[in-house]
């Protein structure tokens, strides 16, 4: 018997899988007819299945002849210019002045990538980015990946946005740190900063000269207004005239999950720098991917460059915003209306044990008081797990939850459960 030869990879230690996506392979697996899935943050309609975006089939429709020959490096330049104008607005001065250097993307993630490999090469391998906490699981991953610092500050409470918190980090971070902030729809925590809120930070962002890093995922599906989910990167570019980072990506906004299309886009004090950026930007992209898919980028730019279908998306943006609103008033109602008694206390009253309290023990306002898809119920990782051994209720081990997930057949049975849980 022939002995093994030691294993170039010996020194590769082991990963563990994802744990959202593992959960989900968890959950496919599960043969029980009422289970449900409220771990990945996809969008599902009120049947509970994958939603195409009415403006998508149109899209998708005009586009189906077309050939399948290489983009530029850069990507589709349609799909480049009517991104960007979508997101910074057609009239921003950034963009009527030719201070935006971008490059189409593998939606969020890459987007997040390019960014954070510019950064390094622009601001030094010393740069430190901060993160909130807490924040999307795979932002460390990727900047960590890239061999930036990252560190996490208190980003939020059960209440909202922790004010206080952000602003010391914020006044104590050395100059040039890099910030990523949730441009709408905070993941996980739902909790957004208001105008006025931006606006402080803006000017401290500002006075401290630090870097800011909007990343751009819920764009349009949080409040059903683009513009107004948009409002923090147009304030931070064009009111304020800072240099900034956007990572667009629209697998929320239009549903493109599984074809990978977003944008890295860079405002600039001068369009000379934009240039430079740019061609930076095209050298990254060739060596990494060569040049990025185009079906995606196609189905984007021809929702965007016709009027029509373009009003559709607008109505489809708001179908999907006002389903999930619909869905945490009923979450919340079903919570609060499901009573709950306690047990008789030896030593008390009789009439003390006719007392009963309405409602599931908790404090469950902020589901209606947070935006977007996703949403922190304050649950144990004990209490998780017994929702997906003994309901078949799967959600993340913080007990996050994809408010998309529900739907008129099953929100009921989740509040229910959730109370049962808790009692």
């Amino acid at each position: 018997m022939s002995s093994v030869s030691p294993s170039f990879f010996e020194v590769v230690n082991y990963t563990p899988p994802d744990a959202i996506f593992e959960l989900t392979k968890t959950y496919n697996a599960d043969s029980t007819a009422r289970k449900v899935n409220l771990g990945q943050g996809t969008y599902k309609d009120e049947n509970g299945n994958p939603w195409i975006l009415p403006a998508v089939r149109s899209a998708k429709e005009k586009i189906k002849d077309f050939n399948h020959e290489y983009l530029p490096i850069l990507g589709l330049p349609l799909f480049r210019e009517l991104a960007t104008g979508l997101v910074f607005g057609k009239h921003s001065a950034a963009v009527q002045e030719g201070r935006i250097a971008s490059c189409q993307a593998l939606s969020g993630t890459g987007a997040l990538h390019i960014a954070g490999t510019i950064l390094k090469q622009a601001l030094g391998r010393d740069t430190t980015v901060y993160i909130t906490n807490p924040s999307w699981s795979n932002h460390r991953q990727v900047f960590e990946s890239i061999g930036l610092a990252v560190r996490e500050f208190n980003y939020s409470t059960s209440a909202g946005v922790n004010m206080q918190s952000l602003i010391q980090t914020l006044n104590e971070a050395a100059p040039k740190s890099v910030f990523v902030f949730h441009a709408s729809a905070h993941n996980p925590s739902g909790w957004d900063c208001s105008p006025d809120q931006w606006k402080y930070i803006g000017a401290i962002v500002k006075e401290r000269q630090l870097f800011p890093l909007f990343d751009a995922a819920y764009l349009g599906l949080t409040s059903g207004d683009y513009d107004r989910d948009a409002f923090a990167i147009r304030y931070f570019a064009d009111e304020l005239g800072l240099e900034i980072a956007v990572c667009l990506s629209f697998a929320k906004s239009m549903g493109l999950y599984g074809e990978r299309v977003g944008l890295c886009a860079f405002s600039s004090n001068t369009p000379t720098i934009a240039a430079a950026v740019e061609s930076s930007l095209a050298r990254l992209i060739r060596v990494e991917i060569s040049n990025p898919p185009a079906f995606g980028a196609r189905i984007v730019a021809a929702v965007l460059e016709d009027e029509e279908v373009y009003a559709q998306w607008r109505n489809d943006l708001l179908t999907m915003s006002s389903r999930i609103a619909e869905m945490r008033w009923q979450l919340y109602q079903g919570l609060i209306e499901l009573g709950t008694f306690p047990p008789l206390v030896s030593g008390f009253h009789m009439e003390l044990s006719l007392i009963f309290f309405v409602g599931t023990p908790g404090d469950w306002k902020r589901i209606t008081e947070q935006k977007g898809m996703f949403c922190i119920l304050g649950l144990t990782p004990d209490q998780v797990l017994h929702l997906q051994k003994e309901y078949h209720i799967y959600m993340a081990e913080s007990s996050r939850v994809s408010i998309a997930g529900l739907n008129g057949s099953n929100v009921r049975y989740v509040a229910e459960s959730i109370n049962r849980t808790l009692k």
